[in-house]
């Protein structure tokens, strides 16, 4: 198991940037496939980033070119850096893991271990 702690959040004007953490602590040893996903109010929750246990990356299209996801080992700890970030990115988000099989983990569902999240405003 892991815990997940998110922080880094903010409020900034269209444009600006922000860089999310995601501190990952307990059973670290393991290959984990890793994602941020962002949520608002009354919407599903949608995934934002991803980067596999071997640092292969994938971005969902509405943020491709302007995040950037990635991780160091240790501590081991996961980015979010957002750049030129616009107001349709405001939302709670969160990091989640799950233990890497060499699939593709593209939806909540897939991931066993949540932060409780951090807050993106863009005004």
């Amino acid at each position: 198991h892991v815990q997940l702690v998110e922080s880094g959040g903010g409020s900034v004007q269209a444009g600006g940037s922000l860089r999310l953490s995601c501190a990952v602590s307990g059973d670290t040893d393991r290959r984990y496939y890793m994602a941020w996903f962002r949520q608002n109010p009354g919407k599903e929750r949608e995934g934002v980033a991803y980067i596999a246990s071997n640092g292969v990356t994938e971005y969902a299209s509405s943020v491709k070119g302007r995040f950037t996801v990635s991780k160091v080992s240790a501590p081991m700890t996961l980015y979010l850096e957002m750049n030129n970030l616009k107001p349709e990115d405001s939302a709670m988000y969160y990091c989640a893991a799950r233990i890497d099989n060499d699939g593709y983990y593209y939806t909540e569902f897939h991931y066993h271990y949540w932060g409780r999240g951090t807050q993106v405003t863009v005004s």
